[in-house]
């Protein structure tokens, strides 16, 4: 038997941190102190997160068959572990605003139209390969109050659950080329350039489905010093 492979810690600035300074919210909710608390059996293995109990959403560009308003897109990618093993049958949640730049959330109160067809959320399950794909609509740009003037990138949210509770981890995906990406606090945190633009999908033609829509590439990596930056690990 050969011994187990050693969990490769990224550098920290590869993660973003749990206080951000230019990030404003951040200085007041972030823990001030970490204790490491061992799983138990429940949190390491319940709930059971399989399609006949979450069954996948993976078309969030129509709602009750009538078809949401704005640019139809496909997100397709792979999820993988530190030593590029493809990750099966992990749950995928996202979600985003819509086209006008506003979340289907009772707390938004942007003064942007709210969309009927587009609830803005939905769930796939990762194939034996690692694949996951959905088809959704271009979220739009929108203001935030974190300091003056400031937009938020155009954006999807995407939260990955392994086989239990504690296995959960948060990040967030953007579009190659938005001139918001710079003045960004949030993508911004991740100091590391190479790690930061890790959470900007690519333009895929292969994705893209000729006259229907265009095709973007986000794949995942778990953890390890490739890893995808997530927003519930950085020290």
């Amino acid at each position: 038997m050969t011994d187990p492979v050693p969990y490769r810690l990224p550098d920290p600035a590869t993660q973003p941190p749990y206080d951000a300074p230019a990030y404003g919210s951040t200085h007041f909710r972030h823990p001030k102190q970490l204790l490491r608390i061992p799983h138990t059996l429940t949190e390491t293995s319940a709930p059971r997160f399989e399609p006949k109990w979450y069954h996948p959403h993976a078309d969030l560009s129509k709602h009750n068959g009538k078809e949401a308003q704005g640019e139809r897109i496909i997100v397709a990618g792979r999820v993988f572990d530190e030593d590029g093993r493809p990750v099966k049958g992990a749950m995928v949640e996202v979600w985003q605003a819509n086209s006008a730049g506003r979340y289907h959330h009772p707390r938004d109160q942007h003064d942007a139209p709210l969309d009927p067809n587009f609830l803005g959320r939905g769930r796939v399950f990762t194939d034996e390969h690692g694949n996951y794909r959905f088809t959704t609509i271009r979220p739009g740009a929108y203001p935030w109050r974190n300091h003056p003037n400031a937009w938020r990138p155009v954006h999807i949210h995407f939260s990955l659950h392994g086989a239990g509770m504690a296995q959960r981890l948060i990040t967030q995906m953007y579009f190659p080329g938005d001139p918001l990406l710079p003045l960004d606090p949030i993508f911004n945190a991740t100091a590391d350039e190479t790690a930061r633009n890790r959470l900007i999908a690519r333009f895929d033609l292969d994705i893209t489905e000729p006259e229907w829509a265009l095709g973007y590439r986000f794949d995942i990596i778990l953890r390890g010093r490739d890893a995808t930056p997530f927003e519930n690990v950085g020290g």
